[in-house]
């Protein structure tokens, strides 16, 4: 079959595009980049197989007509020449590579070396084997439940001998349709599938033998694209979830772009439009306004639009998308219909594509005091920018309701155009630390701090 394929063109391109398919679909599919032990496929030499290295392979598979760039760390099989068995062979060791779920690192894990915190902060890992870990919520008893995305598993994490560290990891439930958001009230656990809200009833007596959900609303949009929801429960014991776009750039109308509550009747009310996609938000502990974060469009350019952080002051406010960006930047689809001064502007603008996620408002009390009430932003990083940006943890500085700053605060998983983590939700344990989710690499991370 190898001849076949090496002496006939048209075979060779199907059979070419057919593996690049499939790695790309096994790359993309796994959200994260497979860490392995050195390997003569790890091309960059970052000690990692991704899918740098794959570009890296196709390029120099591509340009190897008449071996002018012959380079021997390509030719994978030593028979002096770039040729399809060596596409093969990269692929393959690949593919060996990859297990069911990420190799995790142990707690003492020397990438964490690696992340830059302001003097007197420190980060240790909470728990490992968390694959896919998104949105967090902790219950009064201790319990931190863990949502994901496609693997649509749900997770519940105790840390039961009190050394600031999860040694029990439990699957509460597999193969849902993208878990992002967890909440919890009242013992009960509700997750947000794409199109549902499913309710556990008194969850925690049943961790091992978790009851068969009830639906609460399976009235939401199907659409995949921005369809994973953040939910959480606001002060008026109301459960609070947003609608993301279906798209890029569009207009489809409520209940899409909004962010929304159910009544105790599991009825979904609208209470404010204009809104991308938002996968975090928080109330000020002080004035109760619901602040979140959104992800800005993209296809404008590498700077523009910018996320950002919004704050809701009154039922009904309209944020500007899909026809303003920022607080003045004209969509060039829609602009011209509406004019950005209709809209309530950002308090502040974040970073261009860095997908801003989690947020809250520190209101614990092991950090200093210039950190109370001020905001922490898990930045996912940017997909498509020329040059990555994001994958860190930053701080909005207020006063008042108004931002004065916005600077970074752990930062470290993003090493030159290489990343090997990426931030999703960050939440305040009681104790005052802060707890960092990462869905690459699989890890709840704990930051605390000491004199």
């Amino acid at each position: 079959m190898l001849n076949l394929l090496r002496y006939n063109a048209k075979p060779r391109l199907l059979a070419l595009g057919t593996a690049c398919l499939l790695n790309l679909t096994l790359l993309f599919s796994s959200l994260f980049s497979q860490d392995s032990s050195p390997s003569s496929s790890d091309f960059d030499g970052n000690g990692v197989v991704d899918f740098p290295d794959f570009l890296l392979f196709v390029t120099a598979f591509g340009s190897r007509a008449g071996q002018d760039r012959y380079d021997a760390k390509y030719d994978l099989d030593g028979n002096g020449e770039i040729a399809f068995d060596d596409f093969l062979l990269f692929v393959d060791s690949f593919a060996a590579s990859t297990p069911p779920t990420t190799p995790q690192p142990p707690p003492s894990d020397p990438r964490l070396t690696r992340i830059e915190l302001p003097e007197g902060f420190h980060i240790r890992i909470y728990a490992e084997g968390v694959t896919g870990a998104r949105s967090m919520s902790l219950s009064p008893n201790g319990t931190l439940f863990v949502g994901t995305r496609p693997s649509g598993r749900v997770y519940a994490l105790r840390d039961e001998d009190g050394d600031h560290s999860a040694e029990r990891i439990i699957v509460l439930a597999r193969g849902l349709n993208n878990t992002n958001g967890v909440a919890v009230k009242n013992g009960d656990l509700y997750v947000a599938e794409i199109n549902r809200i499913l309710r556990y009833r008194n969850i925690e007596a049943q961790l091992d033998n978790p009851p068969q959900p009830e639906i609460v609303n399976d009235a939401f949009p199907t659409d995949r694209s921005h369809g994973w929801k953040f939910i959480r429960f606001g002060p008026d014991g109301l459960l609070y979830v947003p609608v993301g776009a279906p798209c890029n750039i569009c207009n489809r109308g409520d209940p899409y772009a909004s962010i929304g509550k159910l009544d105790a009747n599991g009825t979904f009310r609208i209470i404010a439009r204009g809104i991308r996609n938002t996968v975090g938000f928080d109330w000020h502990p002080e004035t109760g306004e619901l602040w979140f974060t959104d992800n800005g469009r993209d296809r404008m350019g590498d700077d523009v639009p910018p996320d950002e952080l919004n704050r809701i002051t009154a039922d009904g406010q309209h944020f500007g998308y899909p026809y303003c960006h920022g607080a003045s930047i004209a969509d060039p689809v829609f602009g011209d219909q509406r004019s950005c001064g209709e809209f309530i502007a950002p308090v502040q603008n974040l970073g261009p594509h860095v997908a801003a996620l989690g947020m809250r408002f520190y209101t614990g009390n092991m950090f200093p005091e210039e950190y109370h009430n001020q905001i922490f932003i898990a930045e996912h990083g940017s997909w498509n920018r020329s040059s990555k940006i994001g994958y860190r943890v930053t701080l909005v500085r207020l006063n008042g309701n108004r931002a004065v700053s916005y600077e970074p605060f752990a930062e470290g998983w993003l090493q030159g155009e290489s990343n090997w983590g990426r931030p999703v939700d960050v939440l305040v344990m009681p104790d005052g630390s802060l707890l960092v989710s990462d869905d690459q690499a699989g890890l709840i991370y704990r930051i605390s701090y000491s004199h």
